[in-house]
């Protein structure tokens, strides 16, 4: 007999990833307290982690599943997450956020949106056509369904590596929408970029902070690429030195201090 999914779970499950010394423990603790402050459900939260040195006692560690082959950069998310009973959370409904990312609204309607058991991701800001999902936030039921994101990945590594490069997110939609037809995506008003969406126009980025947008729907705002949190927050971006000889460059990637992410950042 086939087990089936149960949406009337008492407790939600987040879960997050964190590997190597890309991101310390105190990343993994902010996120698993922004979330806990911005939601009325019990909250059951998890790390994937090599490393849970530091980790609060009521983050749930757990190893980060292995498989046959080293993963290309983010493709240890993907290849991770969609292996086999993930975590013990077979036929669970599991919502999964980037440790840079920043809470700062109510997550009640996020958790109780989904209605079946496909897939949920943000609309990816940076491609068109509703064919890409932005890997900051998604959400899924685990099963046996998509086991075969894992196992495609060990099976045809090279030849998925030549097609994405480090595009883990572009692979994952593909897969997806295979399997669904199409990428359902959270309410366009719950998610923002910091970069797209906070930053001043190039040239203002001298003379004014970034800014939240005047959205009261807003509940995530997503830090992809640089500056993450901790670096905004400071007034720093860090990869400026690769861009020494593109003088446009070096110029527009400047962030005032922002000093309302400690607010929400902690």
């Amino acid at each position: 007999m086939n087990e089936t999914y149960n949406d009337s779970e008492k407790n939600i499950n987040v879960i997050c990833i964190k590997w190597g010394s890309g991101y310390p423990a105190s990343y993994v603790n902010k996120l698993k307290s922004m979330v806990k402050r911005n939601t009325s459900y019990e909250v059951d939260f998890y790390c994937f982690t090599d490393d849970a040195d530091g980790l609060d006692p009521d983050v749930i560690s757990k190893s980060i599943p292995q498989i046959k082959v080293k993963p290309n950069g983010c493709f240890r998310r993907e290849t991770a997450f969609f292996s086999p009973n993930l975590g013990g959370l077979k036929n669970q409904r599991v919502y999964y956020f980037d440790l840079d990312v920043i809470i700062s609204g109510n997550l009640d309607t996020l958790f109780s949106h989904p209605k079946d058991e496909q897939f949920y991701i943000i609309n990816d800001w940076a491609s068109k056509g509703d064919m890409v999902g932005q890997g900051s936030c998604f959400s899924w039921v685990i099963s046996d369904k998509y086991n075969d994101i894992s196992s495609d990945y060990e099976e045809n590594k090279s030849t998925i590596d030549i097609k994405y490069g480090t595009a883990s997110q572009e692979y994952l939609s593909d897969k997806i929408i295979a399997k669904q037809g199409h990428l359902n995506f959270w309410p366009e008003e719950w998610f923002c970029s910091f970069r797209f969406h906070c930053l001043p126009h190039p040239l203002l980025r001298y003379f004014y902070p970034p800014e939240i947008p005047s959205n009261p729907d807003l509940k995530v705002i997503v830090f992809h690429g640089y500056p993450n949190p901790e670096e905004a927050l400071e007034g720093r971006w860090p990869d400026k030195k690769k861009h020494r000889w593109k003088i446009w460059k070096k110029l527009y990637k400047h962030v005032m201090p922002t000093k309302w992410i400690a607010e929400y950042w902690r």
